[in-house]
């Protein structure tokens, strides 16, 4: 699979993290889109072109996980990796309860974000 066809978009309210992961998705081939708060990607139409979601778990309004709650009520959503600066007890679980494919804890490695979008996308039932 060539990444230059994979769409990731990127929830996230820390303006100078989104443009530092936006970079290393371009670099890395990938066609990324960052959105400030789950409400601005929900009203994104857009959003239905989305191969991967990276979601930060804690945001200003709608939290990652209540995004991922809505998102998987309305249909099937893509693949999410859930991320958050905040270490707390349980939240890993949570996320993989809640059907993330990946769990990384702020700050991370680029390529462990990388390696996790590119296991996220091949194991999706229409991956080619």
């Amino acid at each position: 699979m060539s990444a230059d066809k994979i769409n990731v978009a990127v929830v996230d309210d820390d303006d100078g993290f989104c443009r530092a992961l936006g970079r290393l998705l371009r670099a890395a081939g990938f066609e990324p889109a960052m959105y400030p708060s789950a409400e601005t990607f929900l009203q994104d139409l857009a959003r239905a072109r989305v191969d991967c979601l990276v979601i930060d778990i804690h945001l200003g309004g709608m939290s990652g996980f209540d995004l991922q709650r809505h998102l998987a009520a309305s249909g099937a959503p893509p693949p999410i990796i859930f991320m958050t600066g905040h270490d707390e007890p349980g939240t890993p679980e949570r996320a993989r309860k809640a059907g993330c494919v990946a769990f990384l804890r702020k700050p991370f490695v680029g390529n462990a974000l990388l390696e996790a979008i590119r296991r996220a996308v091949e194991a999706r039932p229409n991956a080619e």
